[in-house]
């Protein structure tokens, strides 16, 4: 197009990958001057308008575009004016090259900005430097910029106010970043928000949103947060808002979905799917013992739904217990290991407030008899109880249990020797039906009680099993078939 046969010229590899930054004092290698054209008087688009032309140009593909580009300057001159989406490789040696970029491609209102996420992104400089050259951006997608911080955020939205769609995922930036977004972009009318690991949670978090974008927002979507709860503000006032995603994001969404339902009253559509809101969850601050009491009844507060609760090496007092137990109405399952802590009053207070659960084990931790008094009138529904390494607690205790409860299974083992590996104590308090489980994924229905043989496997010597063994066999006819049923 635009070239007779006799001034065609053969076009080579090289010309088919060329730089789009042209130099300011070289011709670019494979561009024809328009001089050339002149002197060949075969030039058939001279005529046309530069809008025409840029019309035929967005009917290309971006392939065509860029081969198209270097026939001669005034088709690179109007290709770049007239595209307006661009999607770039936003490694940090993009900087150096954004002012010549920027200077040809002056139109462009949607922008994509993808870094590998091994590699180091843009930070702030480049980010504020695209916003002054790009002051008519309409939409931004950023992925992997994790250079990018609040600072870069806030500066970018002033200079792009008139922003109707953002994407992020991947990134770094917390909530003072989107919120300087939603502060000065309101025209904004789609939200996405993926994997946005500087948005924290918890008592000092800060909330996002609503801000001036709240009555243009239309579509939101929260993908894979671990802190989703910090959108509720956001979502609760956009009073136009259509659309409502939520994939695999924690958060007490139940009440937060009954605040939506009488405030947004235009939705009319909401996706929810895998909404982690969590079951189970295995503590072990065994060399740490960081978790106060604070954490647990953070636990409590934010995990309502929460089944299972291992805690070893944690010391957890009646306060905290309360809170789960007050919280958390469908706990079933709960494993203390190792806790100096628990004694006679925490279990009351379990057998108390704890009215659905089902199994309990108590390991090394100061509990008495009269701890195990308080079960035979308490949690209503529970089918088995494990004591190991306790004590104060005797098989006269757990004898007059079984007693006093028929259907309720103890299990007394107060002879296991201490095991310091983390996984065998995770192995230990799976006797009462607690999962073993692998960074802790495993399912319930995986668990298997452990054998005698795999037990007695745990001690090391075979000394330590002769001498296990004879005090076995010193036990009175019913003490040993107890145990031998444990």
């Amino acid at each position: 197009m635009g070239q007779s046969s006799s001034r065609s010229r053969p076009r080579s590899s090289k010309h088919a990958v060329i730089s789009p930054l042209p130099s300011d004092s070289a011709e670019p290698v494979g561009i024809m001057s328009d001089t050339d054209d002149v002197i060949s008087g075969s030039d058939y688009t001279s005529n046309l308008p530069d809008e025409c032309l840029a019309c035929i140009f967005q009917l290309l593909s971006s392939g065509d575009r860029k081969c198209s580009s270097i026939v001669c300057r005034r088709w690179l001159r109007i290709e770049g004016q007239s595209r307006h989406r661009l999607s770039l490789n936003a490694k940090s040696e993009l900087t150096s090259v954004i002012p010549k970029l920027f200077s040809r491609f002056d139109s462009v209102t949607k922008l994509a900005l993808k870094c590998d996420r091994r590699s180091v992104s843009i930070g702030d400089d480049a980010l504020i430097l695209i916003s002054m050259k790009c002051r008519n951006l309409t939409r931004l997608k950023l992925r992997a910029c994790r250079a990018i911080t609040d600072d870069g955020m806030a500066a970018f939205a002033r200079n792009c106010n008139s922003l109707r769609k953002f994407s992020c995922g991947f990134c770094s930036f917390g909530a003072k970043g989107m919120n300087a977004l939603l502060d000065n972009c309101e025209f904004l009318e789609e939200l996405s928000v993926k994997r946005l690991s500087g948005v924290t949670d918890g008592v000092g978090a800060e909330p996002i949103g609503p801000g001036k974008a709240a009555g243009a927002l239309k579509v939101i979507c929260l993908k894979d947060l671990h802190n989703g709860q910090c959108f509720g503000p956001l979502i609760i006032g956009s009073n136009n808002l259509r659309s409502l995603k939520l994939f695999r994001c924690s958060a007490d969404w139940d009440s937060l979905l009954v605040v939506i339902a009488y405030r947004v009253t235009g939705l009319v559509e909401l996706h929810l799917e895998k909404l982690q809101l969590i079951r189970k969850l295995h503590i072990d601050g065994w060399k740490t013992n960081r978790i106060s009491d604070d954490g647990l009844i953070a636990v409590a507060t934010h995990c309502p739904n929460l089944q299972e609760l291992v805690l070893i090496g944690v010391n957890p007092t009646r306060l905290s217990l309360e809170k789960l137990a007050t919280h958390c109405q469908n706990l079933e399952r709960l494993a203390l290991c190792g806790s100096d802590t628990v004694g006679d009053a925490e279990i009351s207070c379990i057998a108390a407030k704890c009215i659905a659960l089902k199994k309990l084990c108590i390991k090394s931790c100061p509990v008495s008899d009269h701890g195990m008094e308080a079960l035979a009138g308490g949690c209503p529904n529970l089918v088995k109880v494990k004591f190991k390494k306790c004590k104060g607690v005797t098989s006269e205790g757990a004898d007059w249990l079984r007693a006093s409860r028929g259907s309720l299974a103890v299990n007394l083992d107060a002879m296991a020797p201490e095991i310091q590996d983390g996984s065998a104590r995770e192995l230990e308090a799976s006797d009462i039906g607690i999962p073993q489980t692998d960074d802790q994924t495993r399912g319930i229905n995986s668990w298997r009680p452990m054998s005698f043989k795999v037990r007695l496997g745990l001690l090391k010597g075979r000394g330590l099993v002769a001498s296990t063994l004879r005090r076995w066999s010193s036990f009175g006819g019913s003490s040993r078939n107890n145990l031998e049923r444990s």
